[in-house]
């Protein structure tokens, strides 16, 4: 059984969401050698963290029972359900379908419900441990089971809590992808997920929290994050968010703060641990950038059928930015400049 992430180091995919890291995630699902974890993280959330030592049947639980978490994010059909629950006869409901059906085993098998019963058995007989070793067995486990050679997840908007993933993973590597963020901040304005995110952070000012702010100053996100899920679920009310007062100018903030978390979690990884992936790199020269991809993961991996199959999946995107009004870009561009500098684009 091949559990080959002992020998490539694994690799997550870290990004502020809205910005092509789900066409990094299906180019390297198209690898027969790559185990493309998607939306793993998302969907199950890192609650589990906030435990020192777990059982196996208590982990179970993360992956097979909805928590609000995962319900939030099922209220608007968020894009990346891939489990089909509106088909005839399917075993699991939109109200029922276990976080790790959601997208992770659908995005790996077309039988996910078959590879979810196999779990079951494997992950509850897992001693009490540290959830990253729980997370790491289950990990090397699909590799093995679905001859792979290295794992890589990808969460849409994981820079949220990427710090807490590369603690816990210290051996991991960062794939980072990122877009021009005024074209990114009018991409989360209009999804319901950010919507939601970036109006309970201005709620949570009302009450002394600056969370956005918080986000550029290292350790003070660090404690405050693994309790904004917690807090906001069970004291926040989705439907009382003041979405009506959100302006392009709060995403383009929150899009910014988000880089420069990105850049205090990672920026000084050396080349061999760190890959900088630009959106629109990727839709010019697909090729090029799918090269890179593999060669950063493992040059042993190069695949030349995989890339032929590859090079098809980046498309080519319109500018809503050039849609804007001139002073509506201004606006949009002042607010971005922090994390568009960071980035090398042209203002």
């Amino acid at each position: 059984m091949v559990t080959g992430s002992a020998a490539i180091p694994p690799v997550f995919v870290l990004s502020t969401g809205r910005c092509g890291s789900t066409m990094v995630s299906d180019i390297l699902n198209l690898h027969p050698r790559v185990l493309s974890l998607s939306e793993f993280f998302s969907f199950i959330g890192t609650g589990s963290f906030r435990r020192r030592r777990t059982t196996g049947d208590r982990m179970w639980g993360f992956y097979s029972r909805q928590q609000n978490r995962t319900r939030l994010m099922l209220r608007e059909r968020y894009e990346e359900l891939a489990y089909p629950v509106d088909d005839p006869g399917v075993r699991f409901t939109l109200a029922d379908v276990p976080p790790i059906l959601c997208a992770t085993l659908p995005h790996l098998t077309d039988r996910p419900d078959a590879l979810f019963d196999e779990l079951d058995p494997i992950v509850r007989s897992q001693p009490r441990q540290p959830p990253a070793a729980h997370f790491r067995h289950l990990f090397e486990w699909l590799c093995g089971r679905l001859d792979r050679s290295v794992w890589v997840e990808r969460s849409g908007g994981s820079l949220l809590f990427g710090s807490r993933l590369l603690r816990e993973f210290p051996d991991a590597r960062v794939i980072h992808v990122y877009r021009d963020g005024r074209e990114t901040a009018i991409s989360m304005s209009r999804h319901y997920l950010f919507r939601m995110i970036v109006a309970t952070m201005r709620r949570l000012r009302l009450w002394g929290m600056d969370a956005t702010s918080s986000m550029s100053r290292g350790r003070s996100w660090d404690r405050i994050s693994p309790w904004l899920e917690l807090f906001t679920s069970a004291f926040l009310d989705p439907d009382k968010l003041p979405y009506d007062r959100l302006t392009l100018r709060d995403f383009g903030t929150f899009w910014s703060g988000m880089i420069e978390r990105g850049h205090l979690m990672f920026g000084h990884f050396p080349p061999e641990r760190l890959l900088n992936v630009r959106f629109e790199d990727v839709q010019a020269e697909p090729e090029a950038h799918v090269r890179r991809l593999i060669r950063f993961i493992d040059r042993g991996l190069e695949d030349e059928s995989w890339v032929q199959k590859a090079v098809v999946v980046p498309r080519r995107t319109s500018s809503k930015f050039e849609r804007l009004g001139s002073d509506e870009q201004a606006e949009l561009t002042e607010v971005c400049r922090p994390g568009l500098e960071r980035l090398g684009y042209p203002l």
